[in-house]
């Protein structure tokens, strides 16, 4: 048996590895770059250029205005159906929409509808900044007749479902939280939170960003009200994707949706002046989908399907146990910590390390002067280290390089070398 800190251990752990054939359907332009992003963007697969070829060039180029009646106007539906078999949902209750900010505004904006009469909002403050924003800006939009509430972390990391509890009460219209936070990976227990809040009279809705496509969810089993989500990040779906919405069957028609666009229409092409919605899950369609994005979409949800998402979180598991077994070896004495919680139940697929310096080691990372390989994480203030882990293309020897790199760069205080000068993107 190999020792467990070497690069040979990484190595066989990867020959062991049952998805190992995935990582050669992607776009690997420079084998030494090791690519850990926290997943802003996934990997582009190797098939997706061929179906933006053909898009472009057959169903653009050649057919032109004849392709809608060909395949594109169905696109939204067929792909949700796609993706409602990953997150455990009905295939009509799933459909690709706008971006994932656009599709929180439309269910929130619903579902406090809905609830006229609660006027409180939960969420925490672990949540994506985004979602607030929207929510903040819906309070104003609703004459500030709501308030929104934040469940503090006690650590910064988690969540403690109890205080969550305490917070609800007869007023409670929303809870809208990320499944998976974005900077600690604190993966929520869906199934109990819905049962909380259901207990209340409360509707759910979950930002399911960080989780699709890395875990197994269930909308389903869990009871789910409402969830929204990108497809950019574990779905592999390229720069800007369109983001997708579910609304559990027997609230469709019970909520509107705010932005009345001509897709959403009963019948768009009878050109009639005033609005009839359409039934369904398509009543939350809006404007004329980003028809090129969606044909990229289509090849990586097949992957994560022919994977089986249960494989994908048994690997993501293995190899979230492996960094944080090599980051408690190398690194936890020249002072970094954990930022992700330590059990696998309650972690996502991403681990977060934290260091007062993070900015400035992100950068010696990312020098190619600097050690064997060019490691890309990502950093979120102010001290986040972010290392996402996809196991349709991370390998094992990957994590142990990036670590043994970290390792180099905190004996040889290498980041000392760089400003502390933010650029607009981190």
């Amino acid at each position: 048996m190999t020792a467990p800190f070497t690069l040979s251990h990484a190595r066989c752990l990867d020959e062991e590895d049952q998805l190992k054939s995935f990582r050669e359907r992607f776009v690997i332009t420079d084998p030494s770059l090791i690519y850990l992003d926290g997943n802003s963007l996934g990997r582009l697969p190797v098939a997706t250029v061929k179906y933006l070829d053909k898009a472009i060039k057959e169903q653009w180029g050649d057919r032109l205005i004849r392709s809608w009646n060909e395949g594109w106007y169905q696109q939204s539906m067929r792909l949700g159906k796609k993706i409602a078999q990953i997150i455990g949902a009905r295939a009509d209750e799933v459909i690709l929409s706008d971006s994932t900010s656009v599709n929180l505004y439309k269910l929130a904006y619903g579902a406090l509808k809905l609830q006229e009469g609660r006027v409180d909002i939960i969420s925490d403050d672990l949540n994506f900044p985004s979602d607030l924003y929207v929510l903040q800006g819906l309070v104003k939009q609703f004459d500030n007749k709501h308030t929104l509430r934040l469940l503090k972390s006690s650590d910064g990391i988690s969540a403690d479902l109890t205080e969550l509890l305490r917070m609800f009460s007869k007023q409670t219209a929303l809870i809208s939280l990320s499944h998976v936070t974005f900077k600690s990976a604190y993966l929520y227990d869906m199934e109990k939170v819905s049962e909380l809040a259901h207990m209340h009279g409360a509707l759910v809705l979950w930002d399911l960003s960080h989780s699709v496509g890395a875990l197994p969810i269930s909308l389903k089993k869990s009871n789910a009200d409402l969830a929204v989500g990108s497809t950019y990040k574990y779905l592999n779906g390229g720069p800007g994707s369109p983001a997708f919405l579910y609304v559990r069957k027997d609230l469709q028609e019970k909520m509107q949706n705010p932005i009345q666009g001509w897709f959403g229409e009963r019948n768009p092409f009878d050109f009639k002046l005033n609005y009839r919605s359409s039934s369904g899950i398509r009543k939350y369609l809006t404007g004329t989908p980003p028809v090129l994005s969606v044909s990229g979409l289509e090849p990586a949800l097949d992957m994560v399907l022919e994977a089986g998402i249960g494989a994908i979180r048994s690997k993501s598991v293995a190899q979230g146990e492996y960094l944080i077994q090599l980051a408690s070896k190398w690194l936890y004495k020249p002072g970094f910590r954990l930022g992700s919680p330590e059990f696998n139940e309650k972690r996502g697929s991403h681990v977060s390390l934290k260091h007062a310096e993070g900015f400035r080691i992100c950068k010696a990372l990312l020098d190619p002067d600097v050690g064997e390989s060019v490691v890309v994480p990502d950093f979120r203030e102010p001290n986040n280290m972010r290392f996402g882990i996809t196991p349709l293309y991370t390998t094992y020897e990957e994590i142990f390089l990036a670590m043994k790199k970290l390792k180099l760069i905190m004996e040889e205080k290498i980041y000392e070398r760089y400003p502390s000068t933010r650029g607009k993107v981190t």
